[in-house]
């Protein structure tokens, strides 16, 4: 091939960037132009570089890698990226996916996966593994948390009492009490402890 797929890795584990280096280095139709550990870093080499396809991490110190997504798909809207995560959260792909993102691979797909993702969604294709798609199938018909709720629901994880998340809130403890059970309600779960586990679970909110 005359011209190589030139990708982008985002990433602020270094063991894992070396890893996918390792793996494209004897490619003879890609090449790792850049890497980055965080998202305002991943900007700033999207924009020296313009690589074809960007595989971005979720979580990362600062800056996430959707908000990252989003940032640099507003400069450069034909952007191709696959999501690099540990997660299997319905709702952290569903909210990749809507900020645009083509491909999605578990860490532990690496090795076996990567080189093919990168190539599909390089050509305009779609990957997102079926454990992932089963989760987004699972819940495509539930009710959304509200902002207010997710920001409830964290605090009940940060372990808040109803009268301290009021406080913190500047809400009374009936509205409290009426998030949480519209929360309960949407997620299915049988009290405030199971509730934050399927958050978490889910990906709805960060641990």
């Amino acid at each position: 091939m005359n011209t190589k797929i030139k990708v982008l890795c985002v990433d602020d584990h270094p063991l894992l960037r070396e890893g996918i280096a390792s793996v494209i280095q004897d490619e003879p139709d890609i090449v790792l132009v850049a890497e980055a550990t965080s998202g305002e870093e991943a900007i700033e080499r999207f924009r020296l570089h313009r690589p074809d396809v960007t595989l971005m991490d979720l979580q990362m110190p600062g800056m996430n890698g959707i908000d990252t997504i989003t940032a640099i798909r507003s400069e450069f809207s034909g952007a191709r990226f696959i999501i690099l995560t540990t997660y299997q959260g319905d709702v952290q792909a569903l909210r990749a996916l809507k900020a645009g993102a083509s491909g999605y691979l578990l860490k532990d797909m690496l090795r076996k996966d990567l080189l093919d993702t990168i190539r599909t969604v390089h050509a305009g294709g779609r990957i997102i593994p079926s454990v992932i798609a089963a989760g987004l199938a699972e819940h495509m018909g539930d009710d959304e948390l509200s902002p207010r709720e997710i920001d409830v629901l964290q605090k009940v994880a940060a372990g808040n009492s109803n009268k301290r998340i009021a406080d913190q809130l500047a809400i009374s403890d009936a509205t409290v009490k009426g998030h949480m059970k519209s929360i309960l309600s949407k997620l299915g779960a049988n009290d405030r402890t199971h509730a934050v586990t399927i958050a978490l679970t889910r990906g709805i909110i960060d641990g």
